[in-house]
């Protein structure tokens, strides 16, 4: 291998010898190697989905009910009936001031990933509330949902609170909601990924 001759003594190789002394066999090896990687990669996170709710939201619901966030909703086909549904959602709102909000993400209209079911309880997948009745606080919630089909799914995402009689829940707005510097105004998302079995 020639030198350099920088005072380092780096060695460097000829631009032929890349090409000539590259062994056949090498390279097929090369090939399937790459090729038994993209295979094990199949559906891992090659198909994703996303919907992120900017608008606000609120709704008057009965307690112990739910309603249905407007706007924070995808449709999601698998390309294998093997594969599962990662499903994440940030969901940001308000409260009223004696109450919680809840939220629990949906699969074609069937909760998925909540609490077991318990008396009188409700079954979510997690809550918030905030002090200040101008600002949002966020919540996180995730779901490993296996459909078992290649048609499109339906991922959404239901709110309901903690207040003794019907009560209004907000998302993306406080519920007092002043036109004040200090009042936030905040965005939702939802994101399904595809994950190989």
């Amino acid at each position: 291998m020639p030198d350099t001759g920088a005072p380092w003594n780096i060695p460097y190789v000829e631009a032929a010898d890349l090409v000539s002394d590259w062994p056949a066999d090498s390279l097929a090896l090369a090939n399937a190697i790459d090729a038994g990687l993209d295979a094990a990669n199949v559906g891992i996170g090659s198909n994703v989905v996303s919907v992120v709710k900017t608008d606000t939201f609120s709704a008057s619901v009965a307690l112990g009910a739910s309603t249905t966030v407007t706007g924070l909703s995808l449709s999601f086909t698998p390309t294998s009936a093997t594969s599962k549904v990662l499903v994440l959602c940030q969901i940001t709102g308000g409260r009223a001031a004696a109450s919680r909000q809840y939220a629990a993400l949906r699969a074609g209209g069937t909760l998925i990933d909540v609490g077991a079911a318990a008396g009188s309880r409700q079954q979510v997948g997690t809550g918030w509330g905030h002090a200040d009745t101008n600002a949002t606080s966020g919540t996180f919630l995730m779901a490993l949902h296996s459909p078992a089909t290649t048609s499109a799914v339906t991922y959404d995402v239901v709110v309901s609170h903690s207040h003794t009689t019907t009560d209004t829940v907000y998302v993306n707005r406080g519920s007092t909601d002043a036109d004040a510097a200090r009042t936030g105004r905040s965005s939702s998302i939802i994101v399904a990924i595809e994950v190989a079995a």
